[in-house]
């Protein structure tokens, strides 16, 4: 079984990563929610309130296949000040292994330099920050061993994308016809 760690800070888009973790958690794929604080509770950009699974400093990424960020701000904002997150996405890349941001997120990933001559997209008015990216205005695309999406119109898109990815695409395709995708 495929297990993804999804990155939460006050003032995270809460469908982008819910939409996601929902999609996920459907194919079976074991999702940890974390906060990259000290609190459980965190709220998102709309106020809606969140109870993380665990804390990053807590958590043992050995046997995690891909992390996750979603947007949002200040959520994106709160990511990215946490030098923890950093050195786990920088670890992460350096060892092979997945990483997924969705809207501003990927930002955090091209300001650490690990977008450079990756295909990658983002929010409008964010794309400065994908250093060393190749930009599309696709809504999901995956290169290599990273995924991006554009917005939170496409979380149950990257969903899809990345059960594709790590289950299989015919789970993806029976989910994404049980949740009456209008492309299903």
């Amino acid at each position: 079984m495929s297990k993804v760690c999804a990155f939460i800070a006050d003032g995270f888009e809460e469908v982008e990563c819910l939409s996601v973790v929902d999609i996920l958690r459907r194919a079976k794929v074991e999702v940890l929610i974390l906060s990259v604080t000290d609190s459980l509770e965190i709220t998102g950009s709309h106020g809606i309130r969140v109870i993380a699974d665990g804390r990053l400093s807590d958590t043992d990424f050995s046997d995690c296949d891909l992390l996750f960020l979603p947007g949002g701000v200040p959520g994106v904002p709160n990511l990215a000040a946490s030098a923890p997150l950093a050195d786990l996405l920088r670890k992460f890349a350096k060892d092979g292994r997945r990483l997924s941001a969705i809207c501003a997120a990927p930002s955090i990933l091209g300001d650490l330099g690990l977008l450079d001559g990756v295909t990658a997209t983002c929010y409008p008015g964010w794309e400065s920050h994908l250093k060393g990216a190749n930009l599309t205005q696709a809504g999901v695309v995956t290169d290599g061993l990273i995924t991006t999406a554009r917005g939170m119109g496409f979380g149950v898109d990257l969903g899809l994308e990345l059960v594709s990815i790590l289950v299989s695409p015919e789970t993806a395709l029976s989910i994404k016809k049980g949740i009456q995708h209008p492309d299903a």
